[in-house]
């Protein structure tokens, strides 16, 4: 899984893509037959069929991080979040300063336990109330770091028991899904637009772009999705469970997956053996809720790789839900040209 890991250490905060952008570009050359990023810095890869339909498979390269917003006079950094974040998962983690002068690393801290007031020891922990600890002299903070310069967290990729675990498989593992699917396609009718979309999580922005551009006529996200198959989680409420399979998704809060399109996928995993079980999300999107509303409408849905502790540095997807996913869209690849998906 070396491109895997390449793709969850590298780093690209939301407009800040720059570091994986590279990384993909250089994976697709070769790969597709057309290749070029857009001004919103999507990457988008054509792949020539017989031209009968475009078919966009979607997956998004920012991940969560920060920006600076202020420079304490003691050297401290004030941090802007770019994304979701559960702020106590953020209590003594590693990061990445990314400055014009290069990488600074640092910590994240916040005010010690030992000294927290009983009344803040009951309050939740707020973003505005951490800061990044660079272990520099104030005057040369100063110097290195600008206010806007982004942020990553640091981890590095693993693989333990059935799984893998990093940060920014959310949505690394989406991308490499598209780029080994469009490997294993050994024919298809379509045009098939590989797009690595940028600014998913501040607002799916890249996919409203890049699909008003390619106007396919389906498209699939392929993105994350929470398993909460978990101690203190009640069996109605997981979701989705680790090792089950792909998860074709049915809905979520930015979309309602097409249903002729969802039936398909359901088909064909039925029909080659591919494991799968079907998703609901009650809070969160992907680039589909985008993709739907472009132009006069078009065909979309997502596939999901289930994945524990989403938004944080230790996200867990199972070995077995990756290669169901990539099985299921290049099944999908092959025969996209032959469904009506017209409500």
């Amino acid at each position: 899984m070396e491109l895997l890991k390449r793709l969850s250490e590298a780093v690209g905060v939301p407009g800040h893509e720059e570091g994986i952008r590279a990384l993909v570009k250089e994976e697709l050359e070769g790969l597709v037959d057309e290749l070029r990023t857009d001004v919103l810095g999507n990457v988008i890869g054509l792949k020539r069929g017989k031209g009968q339909k475009r078919v966009m498979l979607a997956a998004h390269m920012d991940e969560i991080g920060f920006l600076v917003k202020h420079i304490e006079k003691e050297g401290f950094l004030r941090i802007e979040p770019l994304g979701g974040f559960d702020p106590r998962v953020l209590l003594a983690e590693r990061v990445l300063v990314h400055t014009r002068g290069g990488d600074l690393p640092g910590v994240v801290g916040s005010k010690p336990i030992h000294i927290l007031t009983e009344e803040e020891r009951k309050k939740p922990v707020e973003i505005k109330e951490l800061f990044i600890d660079l272990g520099l002299p104030a005057e040369e903070v100063k110097k290195a770091v600008r206010i806007g310069d982004s942020v990553t967290l640091q981890q590095e990729f693993t693989q333990f028991g059935e799984v893998v675990s990093g940060k920014a498989l959310d949505d690394r593992v989406g991308l490499y899904v598209i780029i080994e699917a469009l490997r294993r396609v050994k024919r298809h009718r379509c045009d098939v637009y590989l797009v690595a979309t940028t600014q998913e999580e501040v607002g799916l922005r890249g996919a409203h772009v890049s699909g008003f551009g390619i106007s396919p006529d389906i498209a699939i996200a392929v993105d994350v999705t929470l398993a909460c198959d978990v101690p203190g989680v009640s069996e109605a409420e997981q979701i989705t469970r680790l090792g089950q399979g792909t998860a074709i998704k049915l809905k979520d809060a930015a979309s309602i997956s097409n249903p002729r399109l969802v039936r398909r996928l359901v088909d064909l995993a039925e029909e080659k053996g591919i494991k799968y079980q079907l998703e609901i999300l009650p809070r969160g999107g992907t680039d589909a809720g985008a993709l739907q509303l472009t132009k006069e409408g078009v065909a979309a849905a997502t596939v999901s790789v289930p994945t524990r502790n989403v938004h944080t540095v230790v996200e867990v997807a199972h070995k077995g839900d990756i290669e169901a996913s990539i099985a299921l869209l290049a099944a999908f690849l092959e025969v996209a040209h032959e469904g009506d998906y017209t409500l």
